[in-house]
């Protein structure tokens, strides 16, 4: 009996074990989208932590750095997210198009916005940045929550949904 109960015990270590390393491991697109990131952003992404936080009217994208006294990180972040807001402003997504493709779920309604349909507001946080996105209609507001969700899922462990702290 004691050598079942030992057997399931090291099985059950063995699972968790896979199961962790698996949550752990990039996908092939995570890898693809990181190597094609390098390229885009000034920063590496690994060292910083992006946020995609939808709210009733859109969202607000952040990029953090993870050593908080990281000041070269940090502001690399502010001036590419900076540029980034402006170019979003004006219906400019090329540059996560570059990164993620131009079939990015929300991104083929974004880019032929009419200027206005998307409020983008840039501000400078602590430890890095963000952009908050308000959608004029529900369309514009659906398309913004379909862009966060492919973003946070082709950023893998380098981002997250959740405010931090």
């Amino acid at each position: 009996m004691a050598s079942h109960r030992a057997w399931k015990a090291g099985v059950l270590v063995t699972l968790m074990t896979v199961t962790v390393a698996a949550q752990a491991d990039p996908t092939a697109r995570q890898k693809e989208v990181a190597q094609k990131g390098a390229m885009v952003m000034p920063f590496d992404l690994h060292n910083s932590t992006h946020i995609f936080m939808k709210s009733g009217d859109g969202g607000t994208q952040q990029v953090l750095a993870k050593d908080p006294t990281d000041l070269k990180l940090i502001q690399q972040i502010r001036i590419h997210l900076g540029m980034e807001a402006e170019r979003f402003s004006k219906g400019d997504f090329t540059d996560p198009m570059r990164i993620h493709g131009a079939d990015m779920p929300g991104l083929s309604y974004l880019r032929y916005l009419k200027p206005g349909q998307v409020q983008v507001k840039y501000r400078d946080l602590p430890n890095g940045a963000e952009i908050q996105y308000s959608g004029r209609d529900k369309a514009a507001v659906d398309a913004l929550h379909q862009w966060f969700d492919a973003q946070l899922s082709d950023h893998g462990q380098d981002a997250t949904d959740q405010p931090p702290g």
